[in-house]
């Protein structure tokens, strides 16, 4: 497809709404050639990865020439001057559509204006996540990581292509053509060619090899380093396509009646009063339930209402929170699984002057997107067509293939915009697109459009793991510590996940991230890890195992700082002085929020420092304290060192939007089992952070040459240890379970 201006995206737009009303698939495919033929022809160029480059087109799509191009392309330029940048991952609210289409348009020298950024096909091969493999997906905040130099490649070797061509045309050397906001002008003549008039030409020309390709320096860079204007627009005016947009033609609304325990199955069920209603249409049998086929949503919601359904719940879970968690308290005094082991830690906190020992709890928690999880699938006899906040798209395509028995390109996947996620949309056993598929099976031809509900993700979706840490540390005579012992307790994320390579003699890595890492120079340090089994159906969330690790080890160090009568900056800043990153991030935070002055009374700072997924993050958090116990976050002042800060706007807002999300778990978010059942369906009584419990917030930038790393997890981890030092630090107590209770 040729990639255009603003009209024609509008006009494209209104066509795939026509084409929804089309009474055939001939007709619809017939409209939309016709909307794109205006067009034009121009320059397609790909990258599958950083050693590789070739000229591509998209199928169907033909050059000047009517030369085919393979459909993996990152650049599209056409003759109407227009420069699509094509995304291979989602755009969740994270600015991967701005950060990546700022790469390729830093060395490609365009405008910013005339730049499209597009979402990729679904192709594991060539748009591959290139810290995942041969595996198309977007999570572990390395989107921006991953693509750095891929999209930059793509972008200078496109700007090469286009120098190519003026030269030819103009008959002069490459040398002296220069490119500047989408133009290319020879100063001796005084000639100009816009993008759009060099494609057609560009597109004939061979792709140079990668090893001629030119990139800027960090001095020459004009956008990278600049907050432009995102590029995922629409979200404010109304006008951005997420699921629940999709209308087809025909199309029929599905939720889906779950069990109400975990490991409860379907023995018999009555739909009779559920069908009685005339904007009913079926209602199916499936694994994980009943679905009932509507008309439209509330139609569907109450016919569900009134199905009666008897469970089998011979093999159902019947735990509550309270008695998990007294297990997990049990596990954590006993060994475990070696993650990590230096020195010799049971004669350190034998021959300690001091030792300080600590029990945390984390419970579970859910996601809590704002779009809950929907999906539109057509199953036609041989082929599946999915529209989705694709986030997963290798994995999806593969589960659905095996549901359906096609391979993986008979599997169609749209990826539109998703409203957050926070890995719940990274499901390795693709929940909630498998539930779609199933139904739209049962219905073949016929476009179902999947449902659930807040309350269905949250007493019937994936969680993030509950756990329990015990930790016990030693400080000899004068003050430093000499062991560190931590057992963590809980179930693991990757057991029987495409990801089990993670685990390694029956560690699951993502369980102890950030704890066997630890980077404070202690000279005895043995960490473990028992992973337990449940019925609870769990799954990463965001900053998977930083999530909990974070908050036990930096409050836990500043307990030993105190202890030690040591200040706490002093003490983290002693004990990384092998770790000059993390030093920054901690000076640089300690240093703006005014470490070390005086507070108002009943007020108090608190500091954690964290790295995840390559990030290095400080927060200092100002807590206040009123007479009655009830305490405010009021001002939190973050340090980040990410590496180039490619939109640091962008950067800003992620670290804002994980002290948000973190706060959260801090203060107010648990899910909490009575019986097996998940007492909390709503924002009613699964609380997240409103916008009166938001602290101002200061976000400094390290800045820095190093390639770029992920912000859009790394903001979270430190906050709630952060907080809860802060509020030691007024009420002289310390806080071992999540959320904090004063």
């Amino acid at each position: 497809m040729r990639w255009i201006n603003n009209e024609t995206r509008a006009e494209l737009a209104r066509s795939f709404q026509e084409i929804d009303g089309l009474a055939s698939p001939q007709e619809s495919r017939r409209h939309f050639l016709k909307v794109i033929g205006g067009i034009g022809a121009g320059l397609t160029l790909a990258v599958s990865s950083p050693g590789t480059l070739a000229k591509m087109l998209p199928t169907g799509v033909t050059a000047a020439e009517g030369e085919a191009f393979a459909p993996n392309a990152f650049v599209r330029i056409g003759t109407d001057n227009r420069v699509a940048v094509v995304i291979k991952h989602v755009e969740m609210g994270q600015g991967t559509y701005t950060g990546l289409a700022t790469l390729v348009a830093e060395e490609l020298d365009a405008d910013w204006e005339q730049i499209d950024a597009v979402g990729a096909p679904a192709d594991g091969k060539r748009y591959n996540n290139l810290y995942w493999g041969p595996m198309q997906g977007t999570g572990g905040s390395s989107a921006i990581a991953n693509s750095y130099q891929q999209m930059r490649i793509a972008g200078a070797t496109a700007k090469a292509m286009l120098v190519a061509a003026a030269a030819q045309r103009w008959n002069l050397p490459t040398a002296e053509i220069s490119v500047n906001k989408g133009v290319l002008s020879h100063a001796g003549s005084g000639r100009k060619a816009t993008f759009g008039e060099l494609a057609e030409l560009a597109a004939t020309l061979p792709v140079p090899d990668e090893k001629s390709i030119r990139l800027k320096e960090p001095e020459e860079f004009t956008y990278i380093g600049t907050s432009m204007p995102r590029k995922d627009v629409g979200k404010t005016d109304g006008t951005a396509i997420y699921t629940q947009d999709v209308w087809l033609e025909g199309m029929l609304t599905a939720v889906v009646a779950h069990p109400p325990r975990f490991g409860t199955k379907v023995k018999s069920f009555d739909a009779k009063e559920a069908k009685a209603s005339n904007r009913v249409v079926d209602v199916i049998q499936i694994p994980t339930g009943i679905a009932v086929v509507a008309k439209d949503y509330w139609s569907a919601k109450v016919a569900r209402d009134k199905l009666n359904i008897e469970w089998d719940e011979s093999r159902a879970m019947d735990k509550s929170t309270d008695q998990i968690m007294a297990e997990y308290r049990e596990i954590s005094k006993k060994r475990g699984g070696v993650a990590h082991d230096h020195g010799s830690v049971g004669d350190a906190l034998d021959s300690a002057k001091t030792v300080i020992e600590a029990t945390y709890e984390f419970p579970y928690l859910a996601h809590a997107a704002m779009e809950p999880m929907n999906c539109v699938a057509l199953v036609n006899k041989d082929s599946c067509e999915i529209w989705n906040g694709e986030q997963f798209q290798s994995i999806d395509q593969m589960n659905i293939g095996k549901l359906l028995g096609l391979p993986v390109e008979k599997v169609k996947l749209n990826m539109l915009f998703a409203g957050g996620s926070f890995g719940r949309r990274a499901n390795p056993v693709s929940d909630y697109l498998v539930e779609a598929v199933h139904i739209a099976k049962a219905k073949m031809g016929t476009p179902i459009k999947l449902v659930w509900s807040r309350e269905d993700d949250m007493q019937a979706g994936y969680f993030r793991p509950a756990y329990v840490h015990r930790v016990r540390g030693g400080l000899d005579a004068e003050g430093n510590i000499v062991g560190w012992e931590q057992h963590i307790v809980g179930q693991s994320i990757l057991t029987g996940t495409p990801f089990g390579q993670g685990i390694k003699n029956g560690v699951d890595h993502s369980s102890v991230e950030g704890a066997s890492t630890l980077p404070y120079a202690i000279p005895n340090l043995r960490v473990e890890v028992t992973s337990t089994e449940e019925q609870v159906p769990v799954l990463w969330w965001r900053s998977v195992g930083h999530t909990h690790t974070a908050y036990s080890t930096e409050t836990f160090i500043d307990e030993l700082a105190v202890k030690a009568g040591q200040d706490p900056v002093d003490l983290r800043m002693k004990l990384l002085a092998d770790h000059p990153r993390w030093q920054g991030v901690l000076k640089l935070a300690a240093d703006k929020a005014g470490w070390g002055k005086a507070l108002p009374k009943g007020w108090g700072r608190g500091v954690a420092v964290h790295e995840s997924f390559n990030s290095y993050v400080a927060q200092v958090a100002e807590v206040s304290v009123a007479d009655d116990g009830k305490f405010k976050v009021e001002r939190v002042v973050c340090a980040v060192d990410c590496g180039v800060p490619i939109n640091p706007d962008v950067i800003r807002a992620q670290m804002e939007g994980g002290i948000g999300f973190g706060l959260a778990p801090a203060l107010v978010s648990a899910i909490t089992l009575k019986d097996g059942k998940v007492v909390e369906s709503n924002f009613h009584n699964y609380q997240v952070l409103r916008i009166n419990q938001m602290p101002e917030v200061e976000v400094h930038i390290v800045p820095s040459a190093a390639p770029p790393t992920g912000v859009g997890e790394p903001g979270v981890p430190p906050i709630a240890p952060a907080v809860a030092n802060a509020l030691a630090a007024v009420t002289g107590k310390r806080y071992y379970s999540l959320p904090i209770k004063v």
